[in-house]
């Protein structure tokens, strides 16, 4: 499952969550400082593993 990083814009603190891509679509993240909905997505770098050797 993918971890997303996002940013609260009440509390400004930084936090993380991993989601399947179901729980990704129905959105409504809270903060879990201050428990607000006020929060933005950070774009952040990934990396993929893969069963194969290059």
């Amino acid at each position: 499952m993918p971890t997303y990083e996002f940013q609260c814009e009440k509390c400004n603190k930084p936090f993380s969550m991993t989601l399947s891509l179901t729980e990704y679509e129905k959105k409504g993240f809270r903060c879990p400082s201050c428990k607000s909905t006020k929060v933005k997505q950070q774009i952040t770098a990934f990396q993929t593993k893969t069963s194969k050797k290059s």
